[in-house]
């Protein structure tokens, strides 16, 4: 007989206090790799997401029901109980998950919790190993900290839209957003980072600590070469449509059935390239005998190229390059990326069923997420539990703090959970 092993963060709890993305972004994380994820929402309400749409999750005959799909891309995996924390009542509850919690992450506007007595001063005090992760806009300091900050905010004001998008004098020139809230999905990547970096300090120290994790400070971060080379030269970039400041040709192609993606990064794969084409003496030419040399005279290549590329569908290119190691493919659109054999062999699309709790989700059968891209080989994620209902588990949550089931109707009656 065979046994699973834990998970590799069965041992943690965490007490989830965040809405919308990037903190629920973090906890899905911690709650993939096993930890008991307890997400507290508004009686009522819920979290945000769970009305933004459409697209809304449909029942078993196609009609829409009225959970948005929005919350079922950062919630698999946690226990759901809904509490209101501005009711002394919900605070007390509160203080009492965290005594039991290894980590809280919290999304509140800086100060927010201090006027509940949950900030983390007040929570350390009751649990000094507690791990307090805040995620804010700006962060909990400098003259920004009280403002409210959006993902597309950040986008803008970290220059990272000025970077997205064709140039100004191109058709469609001017600055775009990503086309997902990438700054939040980052910041809960470096939450979930920061936070077990601290359990790994607190095996030392025994203490828990507080995390400043701010949406801005992660858009600058992640601005990587593009703010390496202006750091370093003083020269803004600017915005290049598709293809790449740094490498030629690397970017998107015109085919005989659409567009292709060629990513050439080294001269190697750039004469190989060429061969394949059927223009070995373009590796040879003076002008693109070098990378640095092909961005110089990217617009010369570019045109060169061009009048090959057009003479072979996307397949055929793809197929033709693919032996010779030079980075080729098409430009799928969401249907056609989780069809592809490579994603369907890798298992990213997984699909819970859903226990009907309540009516909002009493008609949906089963949810699909995509999987965790974390492949860890003795402790791989776990699947657990589907995004949950709105307070499917409050009651189970407050019986294991020891509330009595007419404790927990009284809590109803008065609002409080």
């Amino acid at each position: 007989m065979t046994t699973t092993p834990p998970a590799a963060l069965s041992h943690l709890k965490v007490l989830d206090l965040s809405r919308v993305l990037a903190g629920p972004w973090c906890t899905q994380m911690l709650a993939d790799l096993g930890a008991d994820v307890v997400k507290v929402e508004r009686p009522g309400a819920g979290d945000d997401t769970r009305h933004w749409g459409p697209p809304f999750l449909q029942d078993a005959q196609g009609a829409d029901t009225d959970l948005a799909t929005y919350y079922t891309a950062c919630n698999r995996n946690k226990r759901a109980i809904t509490l209101d924390i501005a009711q002394p009542d919900g605070q007390a509850l509160i203080k009492q998950l965290a005594a039991q919690s290894d980590v809280l992450v919290e999304n509140f506007k800086v100060g927010g919790l201090k006027a509940y007595g949950l900030d983390f001063e007040s929570l350390h005090a009751v649990n000094p190993k507690l791990i307090y992760c805040s995620v804010t806009g700006f962060g909990q300091s400098g003259p920004y900290a009280e403002r409210a900050g959006y993902d597309l905010m950040i986008q803008a004001m970290s220059g990272m839209m000025s970077l997205t998008g064709h140039a100004d004098g191109e058709p469609g020139g001017g600055p775009l957003r990503m086309g997902v809230a990438l700054i939040d999905i980052l910041t809960g990547i470096y939450a979930c980072s920061a936070i077990l970096a601290a359990i790994e300090s607190r095996h030392r120290t025994g203490l828990g600590q507080h995390i400043d994790m701010a949406l801005l400070d992660v858009g600058m971060a992640v601005l990587a070469n593009q703010a390496a080379g202006f750091l370093n030269t003083g020269r803004v970039p600017q915005r290049q449509g598709n293809a790449h400041p740094s490498l030629a040709p690397y970017q998107t192609f015109d085919t005989l059935d659409g567009q292709m993606l060629l990513a050439v990064g080294n001269d190697g794969q750039f004469s190989r390239f060429c061969e394949a084409a059927g223009h070995p003496e373009w590796a040879a030419d003076a002008r693109f005998a070098s990378n640095a040399l092909r961005v110089q005279h990217r617009s010369a290549l570019v045109a060169l190229l061009h009048t090959v590329t057009r003479s072979r569908s996307t397949a055929q290119w793809v197929s033709l390059l693919e032996d010779k190691a030079v980075p080729c493919g098409p430009i799928n659109d969401l249907a056609q990326a989780f069809a592809d054999p490579q994603v369907q062999a890798r298992g990213l699309v997984v699909n819970q069923p859903v226990a009907p709790v309540n009516s909002a989700q009493a008609a949906i059968e089963s949810i699909s997420t995509v999987a965790s891209p974390l492949r860890l080989q003795s402790t791989p994620p776990v699947l657990q539990r589907a995004p949950p209902a709105l307070g499917e588990h409050t009651a189970e949550v407050l019986s294991e703090l020891g509330l009595s089931p007419q404790a927990v109707a009284e809590l109803r009656r008065k609002g409080v959970v």
